[in-house]
């Protein structure tokens, strides 16, 4: 029984804020590296963030740095993206995954667990 659950997607206007939840259940966060993924109509799933067990690393997709920031809050189990100024382009289903993998990856089969993934649509 364990879960990954997003929330926070919705339709936003181009330059808006959104801020994406990532909770688990069944088994604690704390040694697993934490990635979001998204993914487009008729494209593959392509990594955006991950942030390792501790918090201390974390990495971005040049598509998103400078706007996306992840943290992590292991006593709530949950692990956030922030993003600011969206684009059009970064309108997708938008997942996160955990993973055992101590460096942190944007490898998708190397993660374990993936939530149910949350709608983000960015449009005037």
């Amino acid at each position: 029984q364990l879960q990954l659950m997003e929330s926070g997607g919705a339709l936003v206007q181009p330059g808006g804020s959104l801020r994406l939840s990532c909770a688990a259940s069944g088994f604690t966060l704390d040694y697993y590296t934490i990635g979001w993924f998204r993914q487009a109509p008729g494209k593959e799933r392509e990594g955006v963030s991950y942030i390792s067990d501790t918090g201390g690393s974390t990495n971005y997709a040049d598509s998103v740095k400078g706007r996306f920031t992840i943290s992590r809050d292991n006593a709530k189990n949950t692990v956030y993206l922030q993003m600011d100024s969206l684009k059009p382009e970064d309108t997708a289903i938008y997942y996160c995954a955990a993973s055992t993998t101590s460096r942190g990856t944007f490898n998708l089969k190397l993660y374990n667990y993936w939530g149910q993934g949350t709608q983000v649509t960015v449009s005037s």
